[in-house]
């Protein structure tokens, strides 16, 4: 697969149920700084990568949470955000935690 054109993508995650890619990038606006996604297996195989949203702090994170359709995404400047997998609803769930770099997410059984 290949993406031509993005600032800075860092971190990547797979959404193998729906066959989508989804990372965060970094680099300059009007692209970057924000959380984006495309299908893996694009009709006609174009590959215009969906802007889901800007305006990170250099966005540095993501995990997916896909059985509760979520999706988790941290920055440089220490906010960790989280928001349905189309982007909506997003939320910032900690501010300013100093230079965060990743972000994981586990599932605990109970």
């Amino acid at each position: 697969m290949l993406l031509q054109g993005l600032p800075e993508p860092i971190d990547l995650q797979l959404h193998l149920a729906e066959r989508t890619l989804y990372w965060t990038d970094r680099g300059d606006p009007p692209r970057g700084n924000s959380v984006n996604r495309t299908p893996m297996d694009p009709p006609d195989g174009q590959r215009e990568p969906e802007i889901l949203w800007t305006h990170l702090m250099e966005g540095i994170g993501i995990a997916l949470d896909p059985d509760d359709g979520r999706m988790f995404v941290t920055d440089m400047a220490g906010t960790v955000y989280a928001a349905d997998l189309d982007g909506s609803n997003r939320r910032e769930i900690l501010i300013a935690q100093g230079n965060l770099t990743g972000i994981a997410h586990a599932v605990i059984p109970t």
